[in-house]
């Protein structure tokens, strides 16, 4: 039975690592939302993604999640008319980022709730591990 528990926290353990740089990338996607270049006509901010991929612990028997790669989305930036944005081009367009509040919004209560999930998973390992203590006590 420990080791089922010590195997659940394990796995709660590497969800949490995963969902916390999941969190930290949407917090650093939402605070870019509006950041354009510095230079005329150059690319502003462009949103990351997080990709995870599972991992065989092969001493504890249990699949792992892990951060694979923190990329870069590719999707096309924004074209504003704004010229008098330091950062527009000759035309006065500027590029904005790739950033889509809703979207991040959404991933961020996704990780949330998977982070607050996995930290329950934890919070019951060790809530058996003392009434398992408790029980030994008690019948020694």
């Amino acid at each position: 039975m420990i080791d089922a528990i010590d195997a659940a926290i394990q796995v709660a353990s590497s969800g949490l690592q995963a969902q916390s740089t999941r969190l930290r990338v949407v917090a650093e996607n939402m605070a870019n939302a509006n950041s354009t270049s510095t230079v005329p006509g150059g690319n502003p901010y462009a949103r990351k993604t997080v990709t995870f991929e599972d991992e065989m612990d092969r001493t504890a028997g249990v699949d792992l999640v892990h951060v694979r790669n923190i990329g870069v989305d590719t999707t096309p930036f924004k074209i504003e008319y704004d010229p008098s944005n330091p950062a527009a081009d000759s035309k006065g367009f500027v590029k904005m980022p790739n950033v889509n509040l809703i979207a991040e919004m959404a991933d961020m209560r996704e990780a949330n709730r998977s982070y607050t999930a996995d930290l329950e998973v934890i919070k019951q390992g060790r809530q058996l591990y003392t009434m398992t203590i408790d029980l030994l006590r008690n019948s020694a």
